[in-house]
């Protein structure tokens, strides 16, 4: 699948195949192309966490608070994206330039993470509604989660969706 064809793939799961588990080396590609995503002067301010069995459980009862992501339960594997500290050049140019690296570089292994899950042909969906305590109770984590990324095999009744996005002459000018 070329780059193309895996953004026009690529959609947010709302279902999961509970029976289909992820097969190691696909989940060891996904974290391949996570590690290899680019950041600000290569400081990957993040740490990821893979959680399955139990903890995906109880990870995903912490991002289903309040009626949302009702289908998280379903995903076999949650990827939490955990907020870390900037190395000294990256916080200084942060500060300098007042500009939130950081959060920047998360979007970008978010982005690696789940365009990676759509190449492997899995269905992926970031999560950013979710209680970071419960989170931090489940995982024994003490840091700062930023996102959670639910990862599997969309159920059949899934389907692709059209993407609506904006006209190209909406989002892009040139001078």
């Amino acid at each position: 699948m070329n780059f193309k064809e895996i953004a026009l793939t690529r959609q947010s799961c709302r279902k999961y195949d509970p029976a289909r588990e992820v097969e190691e080396e696909k989940l060891s590609a996904i974290l391949e192309s996570a590690r290899l995503a680019p950041s600000a002067c290569n400081g990957q301010p993040y740490h990821l966490t893979v959680c399955s069995g139990e903890t995906a459980r109880a990870v995903a009862a912490a991002t289903t608070e309040k009626g949302m992501n009702k289908f998280a339960p379903s995903a076999p594997v949650l990827i939490i994206v955990w907020e870390d500290s900037y190395i000294p050049s990256a916080a200084l140019g942060a500060k300098v330039m007042k500009n939130d690296y950081r959060s920047l570089d998360i979007g970008i292994v978010t982005s690696h993470i789940t365009l990676e899950a759509t190449a492997q042909g899995l269905g992926s969906c970031i999560l950013g509604w979710f209680n970071a305590k419960r989170i931090r109770e489940a995982t024994g984590i003490d840091k700062t989660p930023r996102l959670v990324i639910t990862v599997g095999y969309p159920s059949v009744d899934d389907k692709q969706r059209e993407k609506k996005r904006k006209d190209m002459d909406k989002l892009v000018s040139f001078k």
